[in-house]
């Protein structure tokens, strides 16, 4: 794993959240996507030379509206970059960890993602994201 990639953080509404953060941060988002695949809309802000996604629920049956359900709106998960993420899945399930993703899929920002199940991570949801290159 190369650095910290981003940290993401599920909100209730993105809208106000990011109103929020612009007023945390002194500047506004400079993306929001959506995610068909998670049933999610993204938000992303820079803080210096890191990133901060915002996460809100497009559909009852997102992991992010379960998530809020379950813990309220907070942080979510820590996204960590990798050069190879498909060595780095076959690497981390042969230490012993659990992957959500045993292949990665199409992520926001540009990325191909996977994640690791908390149940092995001492309750941290952690993401690996690999640039897609053109």
């Amino acid at each position: 794993m190369k650095k910290i990639e981003h940290i993401g953080i599920a909100v209730k509404d993105i809208e106000t959240s990011n109103a929020l953060f612009k007023a945390l941060f002194g500047e506004a988002h400079y993306k929001i996507e959506d995610v068909e695949s998670e049933g999610v809309k993204t938000s992303f802000f820079k803080c210096g030379p890191n990133k901060i996604e915002l996460l809100q629920a497009t559909n009852e049956a997102s992991p992010i509206a379960k998530f809020i359900e379950k813990k309220g709106e907070g942080m979510h998960h820590i996204a960590f970059a990798v050069d190879d993420i498909e060595a780095e899945i076959q690497r981390l399930t042969a230490e012993g960890f659990t992957m959500i993703h045993k292949k990665p899929k199409q992520g926001a920002d540009n990325k191909l993602i996977a994640f690791l199940h908390p149940k092995s991570t001492n309750g941290v949801l952690i993401e690996l994201c690999q640039d897609i290159k053109d």
